[in-house]
């Protein structure tokens, strides 16, 4: 019996450790999405400049226009970033559990090919702040695909930092939070900086190799001719001069320390001279304009360029202008922008490495960055601050803002709205509910008045019958709940709804002023070549008085629509039966916190199209699907909070006197044993019952909760 109920210690033991392996595996890959997402959100011109080596690689190079890669740089840090806290925070469990397998799946599948074919040196998984090699990603990802793997087998063992109710808030906060982090670091400049050439590092010491450093190994290999033959030597066994040189090759065998800035030079275009230790070695101030590509610059601000430009003439300080560009691309933006500055040829890479805006400004002093500044952010000196040099003003100094402080300030923008709003969104949950309670009750006194109004409405325990029971066994349960309902006047309106065969007989010895008969559905035609369909008026005819429409069931598994049910509500008021109209979310609606949104939706699609007076004939069941034949039920709070809810937008549309009269029955593994409690809550006023209903004794239990 131990085994059976799961309480003995190795039961205890089993679920002790599944927590904690999904909890871990899922804390393992939320810092790992969040901090990948994060570095890569804040970075969006160099996730762009990845993605292109990737096509490139494909041999896919310039299929996708720019805009287009930046957006999918923007969009798949987003998405990255937004997994890894809704991991953080359970949100979701379900989908977002799912949605990360399958990311997983394809960044693993990526770095294999990375792995075997080594097209690229670098994955950029996780921007410029870690560098691994492919086979060190693969490995990781392979880790990461376990962890998403577990915490996909136990979604529901993660446990939640943010109640249910406000997740909503932590999915609009999350995302608006890291694309509007992506678009000011594409307006400005990164948050963080992890290149070598961010402020505070030193070119020329960057560039320096180490002593003892691993240096890298070649091999040369020399093609020589005699005779008419041609053979290869090396230096070991290179022949005599007999031989004719005819070609040679140079290849690396080895790798060595390669230090963080190798490839940083600056050659003037005019004279070819290389300039660069004049640059690096210079003790002042040097302005360094930086732009791949002349061609795409933003040249909007070029007026306070050319202003930093003439101050930096005025006070001797050098200014020069890197760019990849030809000479052809150099005169359009002298024209266009009237620049005197001199210009200098840089690799492409580097520049694009060195600051993310096309063009950026840099500010040297020894060699050492200063300061770093996007087109759209370029530095202003104030009139005072013109006729100084630059050691006495604001910009040459070094920023005064420390990695910690950042940090800090980034966590608060996150963290704070998400607190706020949740308290927000708490405080208007409650003023609503007590407005809605004070006009509801005029006044007076709220307890008392809630019983009067639930005397008024129409108390009811209704039986579903669904696909059980032949039609013998059917009419002996019918006998014996007439018989025993006879003997003991149940407190509430009983019905029973039975299959289409058991309506006709069974309507022709229940006492229908203790027992109603009803339909579980009905058609959506009046009649007609519609094979196997029974219609309202067919069901009239046997004697039943209900007909149940919107089930869950049919909603799944016939496809029934909202428009559909429209239609089957309308014959069925026409032929005079009342309609115990079905409403409910699924589970995954539940985790999203949609229920509310559910239950409104299906009521404006079917039902809120009827008048007033035809209104009042209706019965509402609300339906949790998750608790449907699953031996789960909603908690007579959760139950009471959403019948309440589906009597206020009754309200809205009705008025408080329909929403006071309505009856909102709850259907969902409603039983003996939980009955009383949820009867007892004010806006729940019966049942719809499933499999209890099938055994006289189990459905009288649910009645009888009327007398508790």
């Amino acid at each position: 019996m131990a085994q059976a109920n799961d309480t003995s210690g190795s039961g205890l033991f089993k679920r002790g450790w599944q927590w904690l392996l999904v909890n871990v595996c899922r804390m393992v890959l939320a810092v790992a999405f969040v901090f990948s997402g994060y570095v890569k959100a804040i970075d969006p011109l160099g996730t762009q400049y990845k993605i292109q080596d990737y096509l490139e690689a494909l041999g896919m190079s310039g299929l996708l226009p720019d805009w287009l890669s930046l957006a999918t740089s923007v969009c798949l840090s987003a998405l990255e970033f937004s997994l890894g806290m809704f991991l953080l925070l359970a949100i979701q469990r379900r989908v977002t559990s799912r949605v990360t397998v399958v990311f997983m799946v394809v960044m693993t599948m990526v770095t294999l090919w990375l792995a075997i074919a080594n097209p690229i040196s670098d994955c950029g998984c996780f921007g410029d702040a870690v560098k691994l090699s492919n086979v060190q990603t693969l490995l990781k990802n392979v880790v990461l695909l376990a962890c998403a793997l577990v915490v996909a087998w136990k979604p529901k063992a993660m446990f939640r930092f943010i109640s249910e109710t406000n997740q909503w808030i932590a999915v609009n906060v999350t995302v608006l939070f890291i694309v509007l982090s992506s678009a000011y670091c594409l307006y400005y400049l990164p948050l963080f900086d992890f290149r070598p050439y961010h402020v505070g590092a030193n070119i020329k010491q960057g560039m320096q190799i180490p002593e003892g450093a691993e240096q890298p190994e070649f091999e040369t290999t020399f093609i020589l001719r005699k005779d008419g033959e041609e053979r290869e030597f090396t230096l070991e066994n290179y022949p005599d001069s007999t031989w004719e040189f005819v070609d040679s090759k140079t290849v690396q065998t080895k790798a060595g320390y390669v230090p963080p800035v190798h490839d940083f030079s600056i050659t003037t275009v005019d004279e070819g001279d290389d300039i660069t230790d004049r640059v690096l070695d210079n003790e002042g101030y040097t302005f360094l304009l930086v732009s791949p590509h002349l061609e795409d610059a933003d040249d909007t601000n070029f007026g306070e360029i050319d202003q930093l430009y003439e101050y930096a003439l005025e006070r001797g300080y050098p200014f020069y202008c890197l760019t990849a560009s030809g000479k052809q691309a150099i005169e359009q933006w002298r024209n266009i922008t009237g620049a005197e500055y001199p210009f200098c040829h840089t690799d492409e890479t580097t520049l694009k490495t060195v600051i993310r805006s096309n063009p950026g400004l840099l500010l040297l002093k020894n060699g050492t960055v200063i300061r770093k500044w996007s087109h759209n952010g370029l530095p202003k000196l104030e009139a005072e601050e013109a006729l100084l040099p630059l050691e006495k003003t604001s910009i040459g100094q070094m920023p005064s803002d420390n990695v910690t402080a950042k940090i800090v300030r980034i966590l608060l923008w996150f963290f704070l709205p998400l607190l706020l709003l949740s308290l927000a969104d708490r405080t208007w949950a409650w003023t609503k509910w007590v407005r809605r309670r004070r006009k509801r009750k005029n006044n007076s006194n709220i307890n008392h008045i809630i019983k009067n109004e639930k005397k008024m409405r129409k108390k009811i325990v209704a039986g579903n019958w669904k696909m059980n029971m032949n039609l013998q066994d059917g009419i002996a349960l019918a006998k014996e709940l007439n018989e025993t309902l006879k003997a003991d006047k149940p407190n509430c309106g009983v019905v029973i709804c039975t299959p289409f065969i058991h309506l006709a007989s069974i309507a022709q010895f229940l006492d229908q002023d203790i027992i109603g008969l009803g339909a579980e559905n009905c058609a959506d035609k009046e009649k007609g070549a519609f094979t196997g369909e029974v219609s309202a008026e067919m069901v009239k005819s046997t004697g039943a008085q209900y007909v149940i429409l919107g089930h869950s069931e049919r909603r799944e598994y016939y496809k029934e629509t909202p428009e559909i049910l429209k239609e089957k509500v309308l014959l069925a008021q026409k032929n005079d039966l009342k309609v115990i109209f079905c409403i409910g979310e699924s589970l995954e609606e539940r985790e999203a916190g949609k229920q509310n949104e559910v239950v409104k939706a299906e009521l404006e699609g079917s039902v809120f199209n009827l008048s007033e007076e035809d209104f009042r004939k209706i019965v509402i069941a609300y339906e949790p699907i998750w608790a449907i034949g699953t031996g789960k039920t909603a908690t007579a709070e959760q139950a009471e909070e959403i019948h309440a809810y589906i009597r206020s937008i009754i309200a809205e549309k009705y008025g408080e006197a329909v929403a006071d009269d309505t009856t909102i029955l709850y259907g969902g593994s409603c039983k003996a044993s939980n009955a009383p409690e949820l009867f007892a809550k004010p806006d729940i006023d019966g049942g719809l019952i499933g499999g209890a209903s099938l055994k006289a004794a189990d459905f009288k239990g649910i009645i009888d909760a009327w007398k508790k």
